[in-house]
């Protein structure tokens, strides 16, 4: 059996990996745990989430690759391209390029360069991880009852979108703005209620909608073959 370990940003993409992907992975032979990435320490205080230069995302993977060295265990992570750090590999040289899928392979595969380690599985989450709940965003009432007309609002303003992961990284109007400017008690909750709505709309969905993380997971999938 495979050790997956993910490096996720914050605690919203740690709950997402553990509400989701743990039970869908071990099927696959696949056996997961999650962590935040640590981006400052007080004393013996930890601080996590909220990744503001690149290196504290290297670190982090390094520091795991380390403690787990074994030919067995795979590492993958789960950052927004959504104010991804300036200082990125390959982030300069993607500004100019129009396609938002060509820009996250070139992204992703500068990531995997930089880390040089064949047991690395790259991933950046097109544009944020609020653009997996647009996969079906009538699920959000789910969570809010009352929000009727601001989740059809919200459904009506992103239909003109090919995909849930196209919808822009503005922002005012990235997904997660999008969804916190009609539910404003979203941004306090989205750690618990975001992996609950994905939970509702289900991994079938939120592949066939989302190609990026479809690919990625299928890659997830087979690392035990």
């Amino acid at each position: 059996m495979i050790r997956l370990h993910f490096v996720v940003e914050g605690q919203t993409e740690e709950q997402f990996v553990n509400a989701l992907l743990v039970e869908h992975l071990v099927q696959h032979g696949v056996f997961c745990d999650a962590r935040c990435v640590l981006t400052s320490r007080q004393g013996y205080r930890q601080f996590k989430g909220g990744v503001s230069k690149y290196n504290q995302i290297r670190r982090d993977v390094w520091l795991w690759m380390k403690e787990d060295a074994k030919q067995d265990a795979r590492f993958t992570t789960m950052f927004d391209l959504y104010r991804l750090p300036a200082d990125f590999p390959g982030l300069a040289d993607s500004a100019a390029m129009q396609d938002a899928y060509h820009k996250i392979e070139l992204l992703e595969r500068r990531f995997a360069e930089d880390i040089d380690d064949m047991r690395f599985v790259p991933h950046l989450q097109l544009h944020e991880f609020e653009s997996l709940l647009f996969s079906d965003i009538r699920c959000l009432q789910s969570e809010f009852p009352a929000a009727a007309r601001q989740v059809a609002r919200l459904q009506d303003s992103t239909a003109s979108f090919e995909s849930p992961e196209l919808i822009d990284d503005g922002p005012d109007t990235a997904p997660s703005k999008r969804i916190i400017a009609e539910i404003p008690a979203y941004q306090g909750l989205k750690v618990s209620a975001g992996p609950r709505v994905a939970a509702s709309i289900g991994l079938t969905i939120l592949r066939r909608r989302c190609t990026h993380f479809n690919g990625w997971l299928t890659k997830l999938e087979a690392l035990d073959r």
